[in-house]
């Protein structure tokens, strides 16, 4: 059908149209419907004119328009045929639905009437035999209703009467709630027949109460009693009308002081913390017998509440009060946990108990608000461990640093400094990870008291990071003695540093100190990206509050600062050497020289340490080598060893003096070669380094002094002596030459008759003094610069 199309809504507004239409052809319409028909054109309404309408058509409309016009309208005058057929099947289904209706009703009330008379018949005749039962059983009735009220009386009667035997039994057996019960009851027939009939057994009952009353105010006052026996002695007064109103502070005072048993005694905490530090029983937490009796004492101290506010309704504030300062004891028995370095399970144990009170708590007493009054406590709560967390951490990187603590001897033959490098090193990076983990518990709980601080402990924990490596960062320049970071260059400033400070743990430092920078801080970035960085107190907009490059900067230059310090120490001694040796004889009658001084033995022990310390901190590299560049005039410049030993060869004053002076000319046309390098985390860089600021230090001394020819022999022989040891093991030969010429010359320059030994000369002293150092084990093969 054409009607398929017309959606259901249109099709069922239309059928209705069409009905009214049928049977109410001029008064179905609505006043604004027959409105719009008033209108002349419009081919629904009454007044429709066909020839005007026509004319109108053929007037507006071409060929084409008024064929589609017809078309329109006899696939129109289908559909109406149409819907006016199925309208007439619809309603005759209707009218034949009802007729059968009507027919069958018709059927089932034929004969009802009949029935109906003979129910009414039946009814009146049970009617008039129950007034005839009534009527023959009304005096007995009445006669039994009689007894029964009689014998009522009767056993109220003898309940009076044995009421101060039942009050003795219950004062005996101490069932106090039984005797007021009963007391109770028997109260209106002692208001009204107890100055008469039952004077003698109200007598002796109100003796009985009298001796009740005293029981539960002991009761109630008794310190050995429970709080809910209390509560119910409190309850009992009340119900025997004494004024228990008036102990209302007394009774508070108790409660207040109950909940100091709530396991919050001295030597149970003692014995929870001794519990909790203990390895055999960690993980117990609240969970182990004292948290079970701690449970108990809760749940009776909750009875409580509930019967003191049934006892005292305005009484509401002192019970809120009560209730806060449970959780507020809860609360600062874990912070004392917490100082003496809690486990993350035995800190959520705590937690979970406190949580677990509190949500009991709520249902009696809901006016409080514990559990956001309990969240306000737990913010400054967790916030400390994390704190703490961080302290403790911090503690064992320092206890590991300063077991550093072994004489130079032990440190060559145990390496002691290599092991507490990897200590520290396991320290620093295993317990960041271990603390991140047991952050990461407090974050995986469900438990609502946590949920609400997520965000809170995102923050602290990235914070407390940043404020870590800076504690750190501190911590290690209070290890390597500087007193302050302010610096320039090398940095540190004279007298920062006492000799007391072990120069190892210094190398072991910036050591330290890379590795947090290259290893250590990646991989925590790493992890706090992945677990700590989402839903912080701060928001997004903020930023994150852990920025691990402002610390990789902070070490990277403490590193730098500490690797720089250990070689000023080192250095410093080594000058403490030079100045007793150079300041102690008399330079200008000086003896002739015999052998090498003894300095020399010890500046070469003082590298041998520093070779042992190097070798187990500093990995090995490759060493820059020094590089020459052009220099049209140089004060640094370097000069030949011929031409040096062709001006010792001289034999007089005035030929080495005029040497002097084409030395100071072969300067000028020399090539310069850069001394000091920047260092590296490299053994070769830090020993070498050394070397040359001692032997700077040297020619420094050298110039201070005013020798003679043996003073200037015996200078000419320890270098040579040192050259000829540095020269085996060293690879940068050109910067320690230079230097070892520099000294000679400013000893030369310095000497009043510069007059030098010749060579088979010293090195024949040399050789005497390697086979003696040799014999003596004093003198071992050096691997500076290797």
């Amino acid at each position: 059908m054409a009607t398929d199309d017309i959606p259901l809504d249109d099709k069922a507004k239309r059928m209705r149209d069409l009905l009214s239409s049928f049977y109410y052809p001029y008064h179905g319409s609505s006043p604004k419907a027959h409105s719009n028909y008033e209108n002349l054109d419009s081919i629904n309404s009454a007044s429709f004119n066909p020839e005007h309408y026509m004319n109108l058509l053929v007037q507006k409309s071409n060929l084409e328009e008024l064929l589609r016009k017809h078309v329109e309208m006899a696939a129109e005058i289908k559909n109406l045929d149409t819907d006016l057929q199925m309208l007439v099947y619809e309603n005759y289904n209707k009218f034949i639905s009802a007729t059968d209706a009507i027919k069958w009703m018709k059927s089932n009330i034929v004969g009802m009437e009949a029935n109906m008379e003979q129910l009414l018949d039946k009814i009146m005749s049970v009617q008039s035999r129950s007034d005839r039962v009534n009527t023959s059983l009304f005096e007995k009735r009445e006669h039994i209703e009689k007894l029964h009220r009689t014998r009522n009386l009767l056993r109220k009667v003898q309940f009076i009467y044995d009421l101060p035997a039942r009050l003795a039994k219950c004062i005996k057996s101490e069932a106090y709630a039984d005797a007021v019960k009963f007391y109770i009851g028997a109260m209106p027939i002692f208001k009204a027949y107890g100055d008469s009939s039952f004077q003698d057994c109200k007598r002796a009952s109100e003796d009985a109460i009298i001796i009740i009353l005293k029981n539960l105010q002991g009761k109630l006052f008794s310190d050995s009693e429970s709080i809910q026996a209390r509560a119910e002695a409190a309850v009992l007064l009340k119900q025997l009308d004494f004024p228990v109103d008036s102990l209302q502070a007394k009774l508070l005072e108790k409660l207040e002081q109950s909940l100091g048993d709530l396991q919050l005694k001295t030597n149970e905490i003692e014995n929870v913390l001794r519990e909790s530090n203990d390895p055999s029983k960690q993980g117990k937490g609240f969970d182990s017998v004292p948290g079970i009796g701690h449970e108990v004492s809760v749940h009776g101290f909750a009875e409580a509440i509930r019967a003191y506010r049934v006892i005292f309704p305005d009484s509401e504030s002192q019970l809120i009060k009560l209730a806060q300062n449970l959780v507020i004891k809860h609360f600062e028995m874990t912070e004392q946990r917490v100082k003496r370095r809690i486990s993350s399970t035995n800190f959520l144990g705590a937690l979970r108990a406190i949580w677990d009170d509190v949500l009991l708590m709520d249902g009696v007493l809901s006016e409080a608000a514990l559990s956001n009054f309990s969240l306000e406590v737990a913010h400054a709560t967790v916030k400390k461990y994390v704190a703490s967390t961080f302290t403790y951490l911090l503690q064992d990187i320092s206890d590991a640093l300063l077991k550093v603590k072994v004489s130079p001897k032990e440190a060559a033959e145990e390496h002691p400094l290599q092991a507490a490098l990897e200590a520290s090193k396991k320290t620093v990076l295993q317990g960041s990870m271990d603390v991140l983990l047991d952050f990461r518990q407090l974050l995986d709980e469900k438990l609502g008291l946590l949920v609400k601080l997520r965000a809170f402990i995102i923050d602290w924990v990235q914070e407390g990071f940043q404020d870590f490596f800076r504690s750190l960062d501190g911590c290690f320049l209070l290890l390597s003695g500087r007193k302050n970071s302010s610096s320039q260059d090398q940095g540190f400033s004279e007298g920062a540093l006492g000799e007391k400070v072990l120069a190892g743990l210094v190398l072991v430092l910036a050591q330290l100190s890379v590795f947090i920078e290259q290893t250590a801080i990646p991989r925590i970035s790493e992890e706090i990206a992945a677990s700590f960085s989402s839903g912080g107190a701060r928001g997004h907009e903020h930023g994150h509050v852990f920025i691990s490059g402002e610390i990789c900067q902070l070490f990277q230059l403490g590193g730098e600062k500490l690797l720089h310090h250990y070689i000023n120490i080192r250095t410093r001694r080594v000058s403490t050497l030079l100045r007793k040796r150079f300041t102690t004889p008399n330079w200008v009658k000086h003896k002739e020289p015999r052998e090498v001084h003894m300095f020399v033995d010890l500046f070469l022990q003082e590298l041998k340490a520093v070779d042992s310390e190097v070798k187990q901190i500093l990995p090995e590299g490759l060493l820059r080598k020094h590089q020459r560049s052009d220099s049209n005039g140089s004060t640094n410049s370097s000069r030949s060893n011929a031409l040096l030993d062709d001006k010792m060869s001289r034999s007089n004053t005035q030929k080495a003096r005029s040497q002097l002076l084409e030395t100071h000319l072969a300067k000028l046309f020399k090539q310069k070669i850069e001394i000091f390098t920047k260092v590296e985390y490299t053994q070769e860089s830090v020993e070498t380094t050394i070397v040359k600021l001692c032997l700077k230090s040297l020619q420094e001394y050298v110039r201070l002094q005013t020798f003679n020819r043996s003073g200037f022999q015996q200078i000419q022989l320890d270098i040579h002596f040192l050259r000829t040891l540095l020269k085996e093991n060293i690879e940068a030969e050109e910067a320690i030459d230079f230097l070892l010429d520099e000294v000679i010359v400013a000893a030369s320059e310095r000497c009043l008759d510069p007059i030098p030994l010749e060579p088979p000369i010293l090195d024949k002293l040399v050789q005497v003094k390697l086979s003696k150092s040799k014999e003596h084990n004093l003198v071992k093969p050096l691997d500076v610069g290797r």
